[in-house]
């Protein structure tokens, strides 16, 4: 069940990243189920934006699902931002979460995000 509930939270909620070099970013991601609290990932993130648009950010994520107390993990996010013209811009990411602090892929959580902003 925390397996599903923080893939979904990273799928959801995920931000792209800032531009501008090197960054750090504190984020929290959290659910409920009507006024029901379910978990939250809260990532603390170093990272680095290249002039073309991708990034590059990962460190712990402290992972707290109702019920169940806190657990710590390692997640990181790899994206790309791009504006095709003055009001439209296009990102993308890829988002991973471990479990139990493995890195094996037969457990890793992933996500993946596209999105298109227009602006008015």
């Amino acid at each position: 069940m925390k397996t599903i509930i923080a893939a979904g939270a990273l799928l959801a909620l995920s931000a792209p990243a800032h531009a501008g070099g090197a960054y750090g970013n504190i984020e929290n991601n959290a659910s409920w189920s009507g006024g029901d609290y379910n978990a939250a990932v809260t990532e603390v993130h170093a990272g680095y934006e290249w002039d073309n648009g991708i990034y590059l950010q990962g460190g712990p994520a402290f992972v707290s699902v109702d019920g169940e107390g806190t657990e710590t993990e390692y997640s990181g996010k790899l994206g790309i931002s791009a504006d095709v013209s003055e009001n439209l811009e296009l990102y993308g990411e890829v988002a991973f979460l471990t479990v139990d602090q493995d890195f094996d892929t037969d457990s890793l959580n992933t996500a993946t995000k596209l999105g298109v902003t227009f602006k008015f």
